[in-house]
């Protein structure tokens, strides 16, 4: 099965019809203000219209709550929450079921972080997958910083890998971690919130060789 890919940090029309155009499995849309990323349920409204059938659409929300997400919801109709904060794994089942939708944690990989014990309490509260990215002390995603491929666990939940991708580096990152999805923003932009055609086009050629059994 292809590796599963991800476009996140979308703030313009064009840039979604890029991103479909490569092949990308899922758009996210960023809602946390201090992001340069970030949108208004507004502009998310006018860009998710623009998002065609069989494309998902992701909603990363840092520390927000069931109300902040419901509000949103009601104007943009986002198939699964990206949980990016310090949500417990209990608060991320409370609000999905709050809000009726499926969702997946995201985990930064810090030192001293038990890794497997960690995703399986996030498992165990329901999610349909847990994104692994590199740890920053401030930053909440979008660090382009990555984290030792070597440490990918193998579980029975889908692993979405996260942090410093890049067209030249997704296919060996795929190989080595044999990751369900990858998920890039940074990686994939002219300027912050700003996407390159070319290189969405060049990161999906390069998910797809990595995606190769031979």
């Amino acid at each position: 099965m292809r590796t599963r890919a991800k476009i996140c940090g979308i703030t313009r029309i064009e840039d979604i019809h890029s991103v479909v155009h490569a092949g990308a499995d899922a758009i996210g849309f960023v809602f946390f203000p201090p992001s340069p990323r970030s949108v208004t349920a507004e502009q998310a409204k006018v860009l998710i219209q623009q998002v065609p059938a069989y494309v998902q659409t992701v909603g990363l929300f840092v520390n927000a709550s069931a109300d902040d997400i419901q509000h949103i919801l009601k104007d943009v109709p986002l198939d699964v929450l990206q949980f990016h904060g310090d949500e417990t794994p209990e608060q991320c089942r409370d609000i999905a079921e709050q809000v009726g939708r499926r969702w997946y944690k995201a985990i930064q990989i810090k030192p001293d972080l038990d890794v497997v014990a960690t995703i399986q309490s996030y498992q165990q509260a329901g999610a349909s997958a847990v994104l692994l990215d590199a740890w920053h002390p401030e930053l909440k995603g979008g660090t382009g910083h990555s984290f030792d491929w070597s440490q990918f666990p193998k579980l029975d939940i889908p692993l979405i890998l996260a942090g410093g991708l890049k067209p030249d580096n997704v296919e060996d990152a795929i190989k080595t971690t044999n990751a369900y999805a990858v998920d890039v923003s940074g990686g994939v932009e002219s300027a912050k919130g700003i996407k390159d055609q070319q290189l969405i086009e060049q990161f999906m050629q390069g998910v797809h060789r990595g995606s190769a059994k031979y």
